[in-house]
């Protein structure tokens, strides 16, 4: 269970500043290695976007959750078995637009037969392609952009490049218009067996988690927000929070990147060289959520787990974005989804612009908000006829709710672009024990992608340690 603030010490080893997946996998790593680590959530809840909240006897995931099955290696490896067993896969993903209609597993298999059989391609271009993607890594050119990849295999089919886009663009926000890699290396993660979830929800993965965190013996307290890094002569000194200065020889901050670098530390800290290269990093977009909870006793059809919906003519990364888009993921929680509940609920998810939202006076903002729900409802009857009698709750997160409860710059759902990961390797060569682990281009691809950057970061921090 988290301290009171006022409990803990003076000092610890480690401090990490935030409880992404990402703040709790190396706050777990490192206190694993025998380190003494203090862990500092300003939320009350931990897990950052891997999070949940309750209204009306309904439990909520907040956000779309969907991983690669490296999750279960993952997990098993830097977790415990217990957490790896909870790993289940979502077989059936829907796809339904004006280009096209389908069910699929979202593996290779599936969608090498599907490529051939209903979209004609022939099977040494999707063996091409298949290859090309898989074999891309962080060092690749980045000159080549992922429209580009699509054009060089698939020249003029806007519905090939929409199968292929579409869900990758709802799990790290990417663009055709960015870095190739940044498509092909998430793409490749999903094609190796499909896309899986965690069986029982949100909340049960971070309350196991949060229980092997106090087993290592990580010190938990929430309801803190960090003030500020503390850094003498290009050293890390410790943080302060609520008025309190806590030692420490490192600092892993799970806050953004920008919000690290121009919120947390006195820019005088870094270089001049570094701080030119921070200015072009690029907040990657934000989302919307539509959260709906199915009456107790009412049921609903099984329609698929995933549902990639839209009424736009064509795949457009601006479309996705824009506040009246007409395209949106369901994700339908049934009760094999959470086991013992036998209650069913549906989050609408929708990519976004913090801009959009973000300067709306509170009445319009709140129409705004009624209308997302109501264009959500009214795109969910199209699967689920009536199932407006059935929901008892029903509310919006756009964001601005983000922003609010997570602190990220512009609310951002997926960190950064391409460019903030070179910023966020190397703070540590800028400032000696500061740290940072969070969403950063491609490798910060959701779940799997933010426990991964954990280890990776957890490694480098035990390194400087024992230096």
């Amino acid at each position: 269970m988290p301290i009171p603030f006022i409990q803990t010490l003076d000092r610890y080893d480690i401090i990490v500043i935030g409880s992404g997946l990402g703040g709790l996998t190396a706050a777990n790593r490192l206190a694993y290695c025998g380190h003494k680590v203090l862990l500092l959530e300003h939320h009350h809840r931990l897990g950052g976007l891997a999070t949940w909240f309750r209204r009306k006897g309904h439990i909520f995931d907040i956000s779309l959750h969907g991983f690669p099955y490296g999750m279960v290696k993952t997990c098993k490896k830097y977790w415990n078995n217990a957490i790896m067993q909870s790993i289940v896969q979502l077989k059936n993903i829907v796809f339904d637009n004006p280009q096209f209609s389908l069910k699929t597993s979202f593996d290779k298999k599936d969608f090498t037969h599907i490529l051939e059989s209903q979209f004609g391609v022939s099977p040494d271009v999707i063996n091409r392609f298949f290859k090309t993607v898989s074999g891309m890594n962080f060092y690749d050119d980045q000159a080549m952009t992922t429209m580009e990849l699509f054009n060089e295999f698939f020249p003029g089919r806007s519905d090939i490049h929409r199968f292929l886009m579409e869900p990758i663009t709802y799990a790290n926000g990417s663009t055709l218009d960015d870095p190739a890699i940044t498509y092909g290396i998430v793409f490749s993660n999903f094609m190796n067996r499909g896309v899986f979830t965690f069986e029982g929800g949100t909340d049960k993965l971070i309350t196991m988690m949060s229980d092997e965190l106090e087993k290592n013996g990580v010190t938990i307290c929430t309801k803190t927000k960090v003030d500020r890094i503390i850094v003498e002569k290009g050293k890390v000194r410790g943080v302060e929070a609520r008025g309190k200065t806590i030692s420490s020889r490192a600092v892993v901050s799970n806050s953004g990147i920008t919000n690290t670098i121009y919120n947390l530390t006195d820019k005088r800290a870094f270089s001049d060289e570094f701080l030119e290269k921070a200015a072009e990093v690029r907040v990657n977009n934000s989302s919307c959520q539509v959260y709906m909870g199915i009456r107790d006793g009412e049921k609903i059809n099984d329609v698929g787990d995933l549902l990639f919906t839209s009424t736009a003519a064509e795949f457009d990364s601006a479309e996705l974005l824009d506040r009246e888009t007409k395209s949106k993921t369901f994700s339908i929680y049934y009760p094999r989804t959470r086991p013992g509940l036998n209650r069913y609920t549906i989050v609408a998810s929708m990519n976004s612009r913090y801009e959009d939202w973000a300067e709306l006076g509170e009445e319009q903002y709140e129409n705004e908000k009624q209308s997302l729900i109501s264009r959500s409802l009214k795109d969910l009857n199209r699967y689920l006829p009536g199932v407006a009698e059935k929901i008892d709750w029903m509310e919006a997160a756009t964001p601005r709710t983000f922003n609010r409860y997570t602190l990220h710059t512009q609310g951002t759902s997926f960190g950064t672009k391409f460019e903030g990961l070179d910023v966020s390797r190397s703070i540590f060569k800028e400032i000696s024990g500061l740290f940072h682990v969070g969403s950063v281009g491609i490798i910060m691809s959701g779940w799997l992608g933010a426990i991964n950057y954990g280890v990776i970061v957890s490694n480098d921090v035990d390194s400087h340690l024992r230096s």
